[in-house]
């Protein structure tokens, strides 16, 4: 089993689900866990500097080994494991070789990975698959990230004779939730500039990504008996439901791709007296971004107009922001990524974040950080998978990164 395998299955042993509800900083006390481990873990090989702050947030440098590198470049991936699904007591296993057939997940609740359904099976007939057992997300997004970086950083630290600049190691608590960058020190993490490790399929390379926001409507009714409600109820639950059926149909994340934008329904409850409905607001294109959010407003607007003032409140808070502007000033770390993907024998694929990252936030705080792919397909889910092979070359892709990096800034 290879390094990177180990550490992945190890790491994602471990629960470290966040929670968007809580407001401190890990989300979760289970995230400290993993942090812990890892810190350890960095001083054991030999990596200075190693912090983990009251947040969690885990920083660790590997030192220059040349003095013509001038610039420190950064490494973050993220500990915490999406909300969307269990990650209590995740049973990882390995499919050897690949058949091409479907995968019984799970057969005593008969759930299976089929190609039929995700058609991305197909591109790995032959090589190693890490699945899940049906129950339980697998926690690629991000710890094969993370289990990237540690064994990249293994790497270095056992040969010290190749020529690098410093090296910056980070480990972000709740990216999931939104608040990855909140408690991030970048000065204290010490880089010039950095990737994220946090995408998806391999050679995957991103630099652009939604704009996003989050938008909680509130309803509030009248209840009145059904018997005398003529003119008198007003209903908050069908309300909410008349709220969302003005939002365009069309821009709903099932029809969407590419750069197109979407108003995404992630929860809603309520009763005849209230009502509340949650949603995510994303666009590339920071115009249309402005307007989707404006038309929350109009929506609002027209419903307290229709139905009497203070019936429907909403409230629109930004999360980040696409950082292409903030990269295109540093596209030489676009151009490395894409040459070190190319001496690593991967196909190097640009394309734009359908989602969002550390980076983004990060690269609006000062530290210009692209992401870069770590295999991993399906996230999010119970048919979460990622290739052992990917994985591997993930490794050798950050390693080509750090020598093309030393090169190019002497």
């Amino acid at each position: 089993m290879s390094k990177v395998t180990e550490k992945f299955l190890r790491y994602v042993s471990m629960d470290t689900q966040s929670e968007a509800e809580q407001e401190q900083i890990p989300s979760t006390k289970k995230q400290q866990q993993l942090a812990g481990m890892l810190a350890k873990e960095l001083l054991t090989m030999g990596a200075e500097n190693v912090t983990v702050s009251s947040q969690s947030y885990v920083c660790a440098t590997i030192p220059a080994t040349t003095e013509k590198t001038t610039l420190a470049l950064g490494f973050i991936a993220h500990m915490d494991t999406s909300p969307d699904a269990s990650g209590e007591n995740v049973k990882a296993r390995m499919i050897t070789g690949y058949d091409g057939g479907d995968i019984c997940l799970n057969e005593q609740r008969q759930i299976f990975l089929s190609p039929g359904e995700f058609p991305s099976l197909t591109r790995y007939v032959g090589q190693d698959l890490i699945v899940t057992d049906g129950t339980t997300l697998l926690g690629a997004d991000d710890k094969a990230g993370v289990a990237e970086i540690m064994s990249m950083a293994e790497y270095f630290l056992a040969h010290p004779e190749i020529p690098h600049g410093k090296i910056c190691i980070g480990f972000t608590p709740d990216e999931e939730v939104g608040r990855g960058a909140d408690g991030f020190d970048v000065e204290l993490f010490g880089a010039d500039v950095a990737y994220t490790v946090d995408g998806g399929r391999l050679g995957e390379l991103e630099y652009e990504n939604f704009n996003a926001a989050s938008g909680r409507v509130f309803v509030h009714g009248r209840g009145v008996h059904p018997g005398s409600a003529k003119h008198v109820m007003k209903n908050a639950s069908l309300m909410a439901m008349e709220f969302h059926q003005m939002l365009p149909a069309a821009e709903n994340p099932m029809y969407t791709e590419g750069y197109e934008g979407f108003f995404h329904l992630t929860d809603m409850r309520g009763d005849m007296v209230k009502a509340q409905l949650d949603y995510i607001i994303r666009d590339h294109d920071r115009g249309k971004f402005e307007e989707k959010k404006q038309m929350f407003v109009r929506i609002a607007d027209f419903l307290n107009s229709k139905y009497g003032e203070g019936t429907v409140e909403i409230f629109v808070k930004d999360s980040y922001y696409n950082m292409r502007e903030k990269i295109e000033p540093h596209f030489y770390l676009i151009d490395i990524a894409r040459a070190s993907m190319e001496k690593a024998g991967i196909v190097p694929k640009i394309v734009p974040i359908r989602g969002g990252t550390d980076g983004a936030r990060l690269s609006y705080m000062g530290l210009p950080c692209p992401n870069l792919c770590t295999g991993g397909e399906n996230f999010h889910g119970i048919h979460e998978y990622i290739c052992v092979q990917s994985m591997e070359s993930v490794v050798g892709l950050l390693i080509e990164i750090v020598k093309e990096f030393a090169e190019k800034n002497q």
